[in-house]
């Protein structure tokens, strides 16, 4: 009798937090709001208000400053590695810190909160008294779509390695 390897992994993703504006967007937003800004401040430099063109530069600043450390907290991950004897899960946080979790397949259960307006609100790997909250950072539908996959995987660990 042979079975399938142990690491054959039945199940594998990285879950990233999503960024609707890419670079190429993000430069164009912030040429079109300095180009705003400047054309904004012209008169009010003619009028000898010249302190209120430094505000605007602030606001863009500002923005700009919003929007790198909107970028700098997409770089949080959680990869998730499935195999029929083992779950791994690493989560990476946008400081480059990062925390890893160990489990049997067997003893694991997918907890999922539910809000009938919301959609999926909370995914959690429930082992014993660990619950590990996962891809909080997603959107409900996606969240939903991965409870769903991982769900299936996890059933399929369950059952054990296959004979043959």
């Amino acid at each position: 009798m042979t079975y399938t390897p142990e690491d054959v992994e039945l199940y594998r993703t990285v879950l990233r937090p999503h960024r609707s504006l890419g670079p190429t967007g993000f430069r164009v937003l912030m040429i079109a709001v300095g180009a705003a800004s400047a054309v904004a401040s012209i008169p009010f430099f003619i009028v000898g208000a010249w302190p209120v063109v430094g505000f605007f530069g602030l606001d863009v600043l500002l923005l700009y400053l919003a929007f790198r450390w909107s970028y700098r907290t997409a770089r949080a991950r959680e990869e998730l590695a499935l195999t029929h004897f083992e779950l791994s899960v690493r989560k990476v946080s946008h400081w480059g810190e990062h925390a890893e979790w160990r489990f049997n397949p067997s003893w694991v259960r997918l907890h999922r909160e539910v809000d009938e307006d919301y959609g999926l609100q909370r995914v959690a790997i429930v082992e014993r008294q660990t619950h590990l909250n996962i891809g909080g950072f997603l959107a409900p539908e996606d969240r939903a779509a991965f409870a769903r996959d991982f769900g299936a995987a996890l059933s399929e660990a369950k059952r054990g390695p296959r004979y043959t």
